[in-house]
């Protein structure tokens, strides 16, 4: 009887503690999907209270960038889905005010751009140019980079005369170029000219042009890209090179196995920056060529801005359709170069 009734005990013990676990339990769960929103909202007020002062310094920048950035874009996108141009947008003559009268045409810009064989042509020389600019400055970067590196006489001199294109104003050494590049008085075919070289049409050629614009986009963007990799120059420990020249490793393979690993971060960074501006470059081509001769040097850019502000009408609603597939094709690069660089174990 004794050994029945501690039986007992013990599984009505054991049913209590089964059936308050399962009270608890239905409890936590019943709490937990009652006060999930106030959690995230209680960590969000948490948030705010401790990094107030971070967010009121960064409220100002936030709101200068949505209205110097987000409403242009905005307005910019709005207007590619209409038909607006010169004739039909608001303007005043005198003390006469005309509203505007363009519709809302949907896709039908995108449609029409898309179709024309003029914004192949223009992606296509568009992607030369980037491609070119970009590989050539990063070699040329890379190889003063290294040479600046290195211990030798004068070499602050040789820095500084190296970093000055980027102090110049760039429409400055734009003129200064153009003035180089004229096909009578320049000085470049003033010194072939002294060689016995017949003059060169630097400007007055398509496929000269072409050349010239990359050489002057190429000069102005090696400074900031030997700078970059100079810096990440100095960060690679020295002991490394010093561990590898002992271990009788050649000049190529020190570079090849600790230089460019080193630079890989630093090097994918200032890639993606200057192949982002190098396809925005309006000034180099516009101030050297105006997108000629013809069209023969007319990137994306510049025939958007030639749609707005050259052909007559000025059709702004088609110079904003070119923006807007402006700022996708960038966005799109964007996105698969970091999914790249994630793929091979970059942070990004």
């Amino acid at each position: 009887m004794a050994a029945d009734t501690s039986q007992s005990v013990v599984k009505a013990a054991d049913d209590g503690v089964g059936n308050d676990s399962a009270v608890r339990g239905r409890s936590r769960w019943t709490d937990s999907g009652n006060t999930g929103n106030t959690r995230n909202t209680g960590g969000l007020r948490r948030a705010l209270a401790t990094h107030w002062y971070a967010w009121a310094m960064v409220a100002p920048v936030v709101l200068v960038l949505g209205v110097i950035i987000g409403w242009p874009l905005v307005r910019g996108i709005y207007l590619s889905l209409t038909d607006a141009n010169e004739r039909n947008v608001a303007r005043d003559i005198g003390a006469r005010h005309i509203d505007a009268t363009y519709e809302f045409i949907g896709l039908d810009n995108y449609t029409a751009v898309l179709g024309d064989p003029v914004f192949l042509q223009r992606l296509v020389w568009t992607v030369v140019w980037t491609v070119a600019c970009v590989s050539i400055t990063f070699v040329l970067g890379l190889t003063l980079a290294n040479m600046l590196n290195r211990q030798f006489k004068g070499r602050a001199a040789y820095r500084m005369a190296l970093i000055l294109p980027w102090a110049v104003p760039g429409f400055v050494s734009v003129f200064a170029w153009r003035f180089l590049f004229n096909r009578d008085n320049g000085i470049l075919n003033k010194v072939l000219d002294g060689g016995g070289i017949a003059a060169v049409p630097w400007l007055d050629d398509p496929t000269w042009a072409k050349f010239s614009v990359i050489a002057v986009n190429v000069w102005l963007g090696i400074p900031f890209m030997m700078v970059a990799l100079l810096g990440g120059l100095q960060s690679i420990p020295g002991e490394l090179y010093e561990a590898a020249e002992m271990d009788g490793a050649s000049a190529w393979q020190r570079f090849r196995h600790i230089t460019l690993p080193g630079l890989r971060a630093v090097s994918m960074t200032v890639i993606l920056l200057s192949t982002i501006w190098t396809f925005n470059m309006f000034p180099v081509i516009f101030l050297l060529t105006r997108g000629g001769p013809g069209d023969s040097t007319e990137i994306l850019v510049t025939q958007a801005f030639r749609e707005a502000f050259i052909t007559s009408p000025r059709d702004f609603a088609v110079s904003a359709t070119w923006g807007v597939l402006i700022l996708l094709l960038l966005m799109i690069f964007a996105l698969v170069y970091g999914r790249s660089l994630r793929k091979q174990g970059e942070v990004w």
